[in-house]
């Protein structure tokens, strides 16, 4: 054991259930209200799924070819380490290849096309599993990798991962802090379903080996505040703690979220569990829970679609693979023409040419938003060095530094200045007076520095 692990496997864990507003990030206008009144729709079975053999910067290998029967929730794909696309649909397997897929970089990437030709039959591979207190780690990781579960935050970094054995963990932090200000999807499952996530927390903890977990919330959360309190004292769970965080934009970062509850930061080039810490997001321990209640792999997800372009907003639980455009149907359709569409939220999402695409496992929200909604581009200016981005920034970085680094094209200072650090969460760009497009500069240098690099859990 080394002497972090022992660090991590001994020192208190302690959290602090009302942490103080942070002074780093930034504090906007938020576009919640209107799509978490309704309670989550089920979206009709779709009659023709796309999934996306890309999950991050890991591509999975077809394990059907084309012609084939499938059936809802069985394996049609296996990435290397052993993560599961499934099904999400029952039908037949029409096309395997280059298809149009949303992302931070717009593109063709390979996809299994199946078209519904009956109502759902599952795979016979679909059956409750053990009692979790029956399964070691390294069983409960393996099922989880074999149900396709990944982080439904938005990263996709496999969970099984995340779990799996290494060093000793001080406690499970559990992320409902949904700090972009149109999304709504972990709002309303805790909302809706907090002891189903409370189920899932716990299946997580034993594969981690520790007794202790916080469910972190916004402050602008009250039902699901009172959700996870009353789901909490009915399953009369001491070990399983609730936090309430400062909606302030980004504290659901996990590096942030840390910080936040606990006061630790982690070390620069490390990970939460050189501390002792998991973050888990709320989506990815309910599917965590519904993978042992029923056997159900994760061939689903909950969507925000909102903005003022639709006229109903809302919350879809939806097949992965569903065309957007179903989902915007179910929110009533166009009300008005969509300036622009966004999947994600306007701070770490990123533009949808159309609505023909695919959801995928990290589709958390749909934005139709109007010309009322999307400030028109104004001109880049010169930097005037006021440290707006300085004071925004919650890696801690100097972002107009970075960018004179950038122009003169000192790779060296780069590294000194940690560019790696940077999460590329847009405070920076909010807040510069000069309309500079940091973050997008940041990423492009980060992604030429090194191609097809990883995320780290």
């Amino acid at each position: 054991m080394t002497s972090a692990d022992l660090r991590s496997a001994t020192t208190p864990w302690r959290y602090d259930p009302q942490p103080r507003r942070p002074g780093w990030g930034i504090h906007g206008a938020t576009f919640k209200r209107v799509s978490r009144q309704a309670p989550i729709q089920v979206a009709p079975l779709p009659a023709v799924v796309t999934l996306c053999l890309r999950q991050g910067a890991v591509t999975a290998v077809p394990l059907v070819t084309t012609g084939e029967r499938v059936d809802t929730g069985q394996p049609v794909a296996v990435a290397a380490d052993g993560t599961q696309i499934h099904a999400s649909v029952t039908g037949i397997v029409t096309g395997i290849g280059p298809h149009p897929v949303p992302g931070p970089e717009p593109g063709l990437a390979p996809c299994i096309v199946v078209r519904r030709d009956a109502p759902d039959r599952w795979h016979e591979s679909c059956e409750p599993l053990p009692e979790p207190s029956r399964l070691d780690a390294a069983d409960i990781c393996r099922r989880i990798a074999a149900a396709g579960i990944v982080g439904l935050g938005g990263a996709l970094f496999p969970t099984a991962r995340k779990l799996a054995p290494g060093a000793p963990i001080r406690a499970l932090l559990v992320n409902g802090v949904e700090c972009e200000p149109w999304i709504t999807c972990d709002e309303v499952l805790l909302r809706e379903r907090a002891a189903t996530v409370i189920a899932g927390a716990r299946i997580a903890m034993h594969a981690l080996g520790t007794a202790q977990a916080v469910i972190a919330v916004e402050g602008d959360m009250p039902e699901a505040r009172v959700a996870v309190h009353d789901a909490l004292q009915a399953a009369g769970d001491c070990g399983i703690g609730l936090a309430v965080v400062t909606a302030k934009y980004p504290a659901g970062g996990e590096r942030q979220l840390i910080e936040l509850l606990t006061g630790e930061e982690v070390p620069a080039g490390g990970l939460p569990r050189d501390i002792g810490y998991v973050v888990q997001n709320v989506g990815t321990l309910a599917a965590i829970a519904a993978l042992f209640r029923s056997g159900e792999p994760l061939v689903s997800r909950i969507v925000t679609v909102t903005g003022s372009g639709v006229a109903a907003p809302g919350n879809v639980e939806a097949r992965i693979g569903t065309p957007m455009r179903d989902l915007v149907d179910l929110a009533g359709g166009y009300r008005y023409p969509p300036t622009r569409l966004l999947m994600g939220g306007p701070m770490m999402g990123f533009a949808l040419p159309d609505d023909d695409l695919a959801i995928t496992k990290a589709t958390n929200c749909i934005v139709a938003a109007t010309a009322a909604e999307v400030a028109p581009p104004r001109p880049e200016m010169a930097c005037i060095r006021c440290g707006e981005c300085v004071q925004a920034c919650p890696a801690r970085l100097l972002p107009h530094e970075l960018h004179a680094a950038l122009r003169r094209g000192d790779t060296g200072l780069l590294g000194e200045l940690a560019l790696d650090a940077c999460i590329e969460c847009g405070c920076c760009d909010f807040v510069c007076p000069s309309q500079i497009p940091l973050t997008a500069r940041f990423v492009a240098a980060r992604r030429a520095a090194s191609p097809g690099g990883e995320a780290t859990p």
